[in-house]
């Protein structure tokens, strides 16, 4: 199963590289353009608001005070129902907001489509800046991610997101001081793409801050009793937050099956061989289990590690991989 829009029998996706696990959608070259890559994932349409009406028992008319059905121009289906004062924000313009990175090199568009019949519409583009942990061959690409929702109570949301290459591991994002790594902004106030990339810091944004908690992570080893308090606090079980607030010893009894899988998938998971024994690998097991392990499909673990639960889950625990490895 996935959420992958398909409209007229065709997937609305774009991709660059390989093709992805849903094996929808279709590959473009790394050059294009914004607009090109709209028109490509067929996401060149428009939405707009028509008045919501109801009848009463004798079939007359009736005007829904304070909510319009958001419409989308190409097949006229319903996206959702929206409250008074709910702008939508036109796809093109929210694929213009990577124009002028695209133009001066900084970025390439890399995948874009759509899910949920229309109601989410995302593109991702590749920075030009990469690091490797530690000097290894681990390397860690930035991303941008731009998500535009025809959908009434979700936020537009432009984030920068780091991928680990060897896994494909979507990395959480924390820097504790300096530029944002994410700014939403809700559909009752104009998009102003100057104060986004004003706030997210794009204009000298330097990826060295993640490497640098990279790093950190990368050079400091755990130890077994740290690694179980680290899973179990991750994903708590009552036994093992009973102990942990005690300042108990855990067992490995002690901790959900969730923490004991990641803890079996250190030395398995894709990059095993970088930084073995560290918290660099002890956080990536984490990322890991999220996007390729846990959750009924990939479709359902690439929404959550995006939008989801998984998102936060993933930031909670490198921020507490951070801590531990202060520590250490």
């Amino acid at each position: 199963m996935h959420n992958i829009e398909i409209r007229d029998g065709v997937a609305q996706h774009v991709y660059v590289g390989e093709v992805p696990w849903h094996g929808l959608g279709r590959r473009v070259p790394a050059d294009l353009a914004p607009d090109q890559t709209l028109k490509s994932a067929g996401l060149d349409w428009q939405v707009y608001k028509s008045p919501l009406t109801t009848t009463d028992p004798d079939g007359n008319a009736l005007l829904v005070p304070d909510r319009a059905a958001l419409i989308r121009d190409v097949d006229h289906s319903v996206l959702d129902v929206i409250g008074e004062g709910w702008e939508p924000l036109q796809n093109d313009i929210a694929f213009g907001f990577f124009d002028e990175f695209v133009r001066a090199g900084g970025m390439q568009m890399h995948t874009a489509g759509s899910l949920k019949g229309g109601r989410i519409v995302w593109a991702l583009a590749k920075m030009s800046e990469s690091f490797d942990v530690l000097g290894l061959e681990d390397r860690v690409d930035s991303y941008m991610l731009f998500t535009n929702p025809h959908s009434y109570g979700q936020s537009i949301d432009v984030r920068f997101t780091p991928i680990r290459v060897v896994c494909n591991n979507t990395l959480a994002m924390a820097l504790r001081q300096g530029s944002a790594n994410a700014v939403r902004v809700n559909h009752k106030r104009a998009f102003d793409a100057g104060s986004v990339k004003e706030a997210l810091g794009l204009a000298n944004f330097k990826l060295h801050r993640y490497k640098e908690a990279a790093d950190l992570l990368a050079s400091k080893r755990f130890n077994v009793q740290d690694l179980l308090r680290y899973y179990a606090t991750v994903y708590p079980s009552a036994d093992a937050t009973t102990k942990i607030k005690a300042g108990e010893r855990l067992l490995v009894d002690d901790v959900s099956c969730n923490a004991l899988r990641c803890m079996e998938l250190i030395d398995v998971q894709p990059g095993s061989e970088f930084a073995r024994g560290t918290w660099w690998q002890a956080f990536n097991a984490i990322t890991y289990a999220t996007q390729h392990v846990f959750g009924r499909t990939p479709d359902t673990r690439m929404q959550s590690a995006w939008y989801g639960a998984n998102q936060q889950k993933q930031l909670s625990a490198l921020n507490l991989a951070l801590e531990f490895a202060e520590a250490a």
